[in-house]
């Protein structure tokens, strides 16, 4: 392996290094601000190492065909306390910042769809409400006048027809006394009522 290949594999590392300390506070700082539950850390956790692994390995892959060597770990440790000296703060910092700037945004979000959507439909089925219960009302109202308009003619129409109703229903009653008498109706009844026994009386039992 040559120098410049060696030189270029602990460049490599010290990225790696730095990255997987700047990956780390993100992961720390989104964990801490979203409240995970406690028994997501340690899944989070080694899905984090697993990720970091499968990243070193590809850096180191492609800088010295996979070979590991001892200047391999250092070039990891020393980039990742480079990145908690110089960058860690302004990491956290903006993992924070971009949080809170998330959370404005689906703010905003929510407070226009309920400014121009979900108040406005309330707002029409109230309208609505009040529309139908303004017409029920009007509705009764009317038909309340109507009856006592027509109240004073159904009076008159009665008073007027009584007598013909009367009349008829003497000049009815002996045809329907006859009918009431005769065997087509006394079997009719009988037939009805045997089938009534029939159908019902089971159900009774």
């Amino acid at each position: 392996m040559t120098l410049e290949v060696q030189w270029l594999t602990v460049a490599f590392m010290l990225a790696c290094g730095a990255g997987m300390g700047a990956v780390f506070d993100g992961y720390r700082v989104i964990s801490s601000e979203l409240r995970f539950p406690r028994w997501w850390l340690p899944l989070m956790d080694v899905a984090y190492w697993a990720l970091a692994a499968v990243v070193v390995f590809r850096m180191l892959y492609a800088s010295n065909n996979g070979e590991v060597r001892a200047y391999v770990f250092l070039g990891l440790a020393l980039g990742a306390i480079l990145h908690y000296w110089l960058f860690s703060s302004l990491v956290i910092k903006l993992v924070k910042w971009l949080i809170d700037a998330v959370r404005a945004v689906f703010s905003f979000l929510g407070k226009m769809v309920m400014l121009l959507i979900v108040k406005p439909v309330l707002w029409l089925l109230k309208v609505l409400k009040m529309i139908l219960v303004s017409g029920s009302m009007l509705t009764i109202f009317v038909l309340k006048i109507v009856l006592q308009l027509v109240r004073p003619f159904w009076i008159l129409t009665k008073w007027i027809f009584s007598p013909l109703v009367l009349w008829l229903g003497r000049f009815l009653k002996p045809y329907a006394d006859k009918l009431m008498e005769s065997r087509f109706w006394k079997s009719t009844a009988l037939f009805l009522s045997e089938k009534w026994k029939l159908w019902f009386g089971r159900e009774k039992r």
